[in-house]
Parts: structure tokens; sequence; C-alpha cells
């Protein structure tokens, strides 16, 4: 171990995987230049096929440790599981999905840059399973703190972040797990230590399938408000029990305004550092003349497509008819009780 690359940790979460992307993964995190971590796969439900499954593919590797107690928490509350095991003594934190490929330097080409800043991420090649076509390359832009509240850029699958950011990162902010993601978060969370960068470097391949919870970001960007609107009732009738106009106001709040607000006010709460621009754009005290003139500045730099400034002013008036302000203020205090 060298004091450039101390010991870190590896979490990934897992759900009734693919054998074959998942021993494809595990062993591209076995062949890691980078050696000195521990990676812990956290499961989502079942444990014991999985627990078999990554003993079949990495043999005596005492590095890999499976967790889990067989309850269903979801995608997000499943990687904060997994945080939430992570040894005292790892430094530094990497996320992984089941399903990707790491190239063996992936580590080594990001763990120098935690020097300077509190999380870091690369780029990646997107692969179609099971065909294995390559069909780009993602064009992640760090835009800094502000604009990662609104629209966020990290991917958690290629992040590696400071430890010292759990301190403030856990527990999660609890909302809607179809809504909340935990890469946002630990995105935002980071910008309010040392900072995050995402940089040219490709580093992995992401790989694209049917069963993805949520995959790459660009293909939503070229879906139509149509799309929205069943995106919406689906969620709706999920998370809010119906399709009713409230259920659906409420569900539109959270999927936008909502969400930004749990997670600007609980690192206020946690930190004191969200208060001012922050609070003033997306907080509890968010202001409409602040928050337009910055979707406007946002739409017209190219930062966010306009289908995503119609949809965030549709959030920011489903909560004004919905009292959506007040409910995600309680929803922070009774998380932080």
């Amino acid at each position: 171990m060298t004091p450039e690359r101390p010991h870190g940790a590896i979490v990934l979460a897992a759900y009734s995987p693919n054998a074959e992307l998942f021993r494809v993964q595990l062993l591209s995190l076995q062949n890691q230049s980078v050696r000195d971590w521990e990676c812990i796969i956290s499961v989502d439900g079942d444990r014991a096929p999985v627990a078999a499954l990554v003993a079949e593919i990495v043999g005596e590797d005492t590095r890999f440790r499976v967790i889990g107690d067989d309850s269903r928490r979801g995608f997000y509350l499943n990687f904060e599981h997994g945080l939430r095991s992570v040894p005292a003594d790892a430094a530094w934190i990497a996320l992984a999905d089941q399903d990707d490929r790491w190239d063996e330097d992936k580590l080594a080409t990001l763990l120098p840059h935690l020097t300077d800043v509190s999380l870091i991420s690369g780029q990646a090649r997107l692969v179609q399973h099971p065909s294995g076509e390559v069909t780009g390359v993602t064009d992640r832009r760090d835009r800094g703190a502000v604009l990662t509240v609104l629209s966020n850029q990290f991917t958690g699958s290629f992040c590696i972040f400071d430890r010292e950011i759990l301190g403030d990162a856990l527990p999660f902010p609890r909302v809607s797990t179809r809504v909340a993601t935990h890469d946002h978060w630990l995105a935002v969370v980071a910008g309010a230590h040392r900072g995050t960068r995402i940089v040219d470097d490709v580093v992995q391949d992401y790989v694209q399938h049917a069963a993805n919870v949520f995959g790459d970001p660009s293909r939503l960007e070229k879906a139509g408000i149509a799309s929205s609107v069943r995106n919406v009732l689906g969620l709706a009738e999920r998370y809010e029990g119906s399709r009713s106009p409230r259920a659906l106001a409420r569900m539109t709040f959270w999927t936008y305004v909502g969400w930004r607000q749990i997670m600007v006010d609980t690192l206020h709460a946690r930190r004191g550092a969200a208060a001012g621009e922050m609070d003033a754009l997306f907080g509890s005290g968010r202001r409409w003349s602040a928050l337009n003139r910055l979707l406007q500045a946002s739409e017209r730099a190219g930062d966010v497509p306009q289908r995503f400034v119609t949809e965030y002013r549709a959030s920011w008036f489903a909560g004004a008819v919905s009292g959506g302000r007040r409910a995600a203020s309680r929803a922070v205090t009774q998380s932080e009780d």
C-alpha cells in the first residue's frame, strides 16, 4: 500500500444478476491493477444464490464479501446498505453495478484525482447486450455544484469518492426510491466538500439492456413529452396509490423540485453548507425568480434540454398546488430526528 493509493472499498449493488454479465464484471474487478481494496456486494433480496455465484466466479479471493439479510430494499437503499458496511480503514470508495465491465486501469486512472476533489468520475463506452455492439461513449461534463443539483451528470458506477463525505451522506434522504438517486445525492454532498470532477478518460463499459434500472440518461433526452406523461402516470400509481389529479401533482413535484429540496435541505441540516444561493434556488426558501433565471440560462447554454425546463416548471407548479414545499420540509425534519 502506498500513500497515493491507500486501502479502499468497492460497493456493488446486486439484485438477481445475469450470471454471464456478473461474471464479466467480477473478473474485471478482480483484475484491477490497483489491488488493495475490499469489494462489498450488497444483495437486494435472496442472498444465497448471489453468494454462491460470487464464490464460483472469484474462488478464494477474500477481498470479495457478500452481505444481505434477504430483505428487499430497492436499488437506492441497497447502495446505502453497502456504504454502511464500508470498513473503517477504507480511504476511498468506488461504486459498481452488477452488469458492467471495468478496464483494468480504472482505479489507477481515477484515484490520483482524489488529492484535489472529493469525487471523481470518468467516461464509459455504451455497450449493448447481448450483441456487444459499442454504440458510443458518454460525454459527461461537470458544470459545478449548482448545476449538479439541477441536472445530475454523475453516474454512480463511473465514480470514486473520498470516504470523508460519508459523514454527511449517510443516512440517505428518504423519499420515493424511484425519484431518489444515490449518485445524484453523493455528487451534491461531494460538491459541498472539496468539489467534484469529471475527466475524459474512458474507464469502463456501461452495459445497456432491458433490465437497467436507469440506463444512460442520453436516451431520456431524446424522448418526447408523451413519454414524460406516461412515466409520471406510472409513478403516481405506484408511489402515490392512484392517478388522481392530486396524486399526479404530488408525483410531478417529487420528481424534480421536491427531490432537490430534500437534498439541499438535508445537506443544510447536516452541514450548514447549503444556505444562500442553493436555498434560493432549490431549498425550502427557494424563489421562483432565481430558479427561472437559472433555467433560462441553462437552456441557452445547452446545459439542459427544453423538455427538462418545461418539466421542471411543471414540477414547481405541481408543488404549489399540492403543498409540496411543506411536505418536503416535513420529510427532512422527520429523517433528521
